[in-house]
């Protein structure tokens, strides 16, 4: 898969942890919001019917649950590795959204990471950040 560039935000899953309550264990069953994991638009054909990020001009590869990625953060040049564990997001509820640090942008919401793989790249208080996914 080519690297794709957007923005990143961060979702709650699993037992309560940090910022987290207790909620439910995403589409796959595994989410667990003090692992590295994440949600991906298109896990399904199901989850891509939710979340269109076609509608937004968006291209991403079906992988589903356990498919691991590289997140980098366009921030501060952090990497995590996280596994996918839920659907998300909804992709064509923010298009066109961009999110940038200085000159370097993303467009379009195309991942959630848990509180855990999103701290390891930026702070959970920004709440979006530009990325590329590999």
């Amino acid at each position: 898969m080519a690297p794709s560039t957007g923005s990143t935000t961060w979702f709650c899953c699993g037992a309560a942890w940090g910022p987290c309550g207790s909620t439910g264990k995403g589409a796959c069953g595994t989410c667990n919001s003090a692992s590295l994991q994440c949600a991906w638009p298109n896990a399904s054909a199901a989850c891509f019917d939710i979340t269109r990020p076609d509608k937004c001009g968006k291209t991403l590869t079906r992988r589903t649950c356990g498919h691991q990625f590289t997140i980098t953060s366009l921030c501060t040049n952090k990497a995590v590795r996280v596994k996918i564990a839920d659907c998300g997001p909804q992709t064509d509820l923010w298009c066109g959204e961009k999110t940038c640090c200085g000159s370097k942008c993303g467009t379009n919401r195309i991942m959630d990471l848990t509180p855990a793989a999103y701290s390891a790249i930026g702070s959970l208080s920004g709440g979006r950040l530009p990325c590329t996914v590999a």
